[in-house]
């Protein structure tokens, strides 16, 4: 299995344990790292390597956001990014407390990319086409991504679970 890791995070697939496919044949990524699966899969693809699962962990998903929610979190990182990611685990782990979580540096590309990100349905049924399972997962109490837009978008290409009292992390407490 390879697992893409979120925005300034690594080694926190321990908190999708009970939902990960370990196998050789599955991609998986959580938040930002689910573009990275994506794109990931899609070049296995190409490649003529074996893709059986994708699996997104509460995908990056800020199309419906208005730019000025954009400009602000660019501006936020830039005026001060310690302080910037640490609002920012915090409400990844909204409603419920902040567990410990291994960082790694991250740039402000990564969150240019992260927010701008488009979803594209073409890139899923090319992955369909091919054979590739879909599952997307996500927590309905979510203080991160457009939930509703995220589950509306992706219902489209794959098969997506729904944990109504999960958070980011897709912790129910």
């Amino acid at each position: 299995m390879l697992f893409f890791s979120g925005f300034s995070l690594k080694n926190e697939q321990h908190f999708f344990e009970s939902y990960l496919k370990k196998s050789e044949y599955t991609i998986a990524g959580f938040s930002y790292g689910a573009i990275d699966a994506l794109q990931a899969s899609l070049y296995e693809l190409a490649r003529g390597k074996r893709v059986d699962t994708l699996q997104l962990f509460s995908p990056a998903f800020f199309q419906t956001k208005e730019q000025q929610f954009k400009r602000l979190q660019m501006m936020g990182y830039k005026k001060d990014k310690e302080a910037y990611i640490e609002t920012f685990i915090k409400a990844c782990f909204a409603p419920y407390s902040v567990q410990k979580v291994q960082h790694r540096t991250t740039c402000i590309e990564e969150l240019e990319e992260l927010l701008y990100y488009e979803w594209s349905l073409d890139s899923f049924k090319k992955l369909k086409e091919q054979g590739v399972n879909i599952e997307v997962y996500l927590g309905f109490e979510d203080k991160i991504i457009d939930v509703n837009g995220a589950k509306a978008f992706f219902l489209e290409c794959a098969t997506v679970t729904s944990i109504k009292k999960a958070n980011h992390f897709l912790q129910e407490n």
